[in-house]
């Protein structure tokens, strides 16, 4: 099974910027789709954002313009690049990845201070 391993979270001011990766222990073309949901504290976890293998990108309407997903082929790697971050994006970011069944990276903090 391919393992998913998140990274670059930590503690930014708003108005900040922070870039998330997702790495895969194999090929992420093994893979339908990637993306990011994220679980703020009390609340339910939300997709944020998700790519196809073509490259087509979605995004929760709460950080378009925002946030960006891009994929690096060659590295195996998913990015999440977050740009003008505010405080109620403060949440843990997992990565996924689907295939018929969904895996799950560990998830990786992220806290927006105002």
């Amino acid at each position: 099974q391919v393992q998913l391993v998140e990274s670059g979270g930590g503690l930014v001011q708003a108005g900040g910027s922070l870039r998330l990766s997702c790495a895969a222990s194999g090929s992420i073309f093994n893979f339908n789709a990637m993306g990011w949901y994220r679980q703020g504290p009390g609340k339910q976890r939300e997709l944020v954002a998700s790519i196809t293998k073509d490259g087509s990108a979605n995004y929760a309407d709460s950080v378009k313009g925002r946030f960006t997903i891009f994929r690096d082929n060659a590295k195996n790697l998913v990015y999440l690049q977050m740009n003008s971050l505010k405080p109620e994006d403060t949440a843990v970011y997992y990565c996924y990845g689907d295939r018929g069944l969904r895996s799950w990276g560990q998830g990786t903090q992220v806290t927006v201070s105002s």
